[in-house]
């Protein structure tokens, strides 16, 4: 079922999901991103792998991708 860092994601929805399953969703990041929302186009600081604009977009990055603000996924509003 865990897949490591190996694992790949069809969706941001995928992600999040996997994120909740396995209680990293609120999990602090090694170092907070500078994410732009895809949404508002507001920039937000992702501090937690998963994380809420403040237009609702909601985004997720693995422990393992969470270096650069190109892995995180948009999973959805209110997602």
């Amino acid at each position: 079922m865990h897949d490591g860092c190996s694992g790949s994601f069809e969706s941001g929805k995928q992600v999040v999901d996997k994120l909740r399953a396995m209680g990293f969703s609120s999990g602090n990041m090694p170092l907070p991103l500078e994410v732009p929302c895809s949404e508002c186009g507001k920039t937000f600081q992702m501090e937690t792998f998963e994380a809420q604009c403040d237009c609702g977009m909601v985004y997720g990055v693995t422990p393992c991708h969470a270096f650069s603000p190109e892995n995180v996924q948009a999973a959805g509003k209110d997602y």
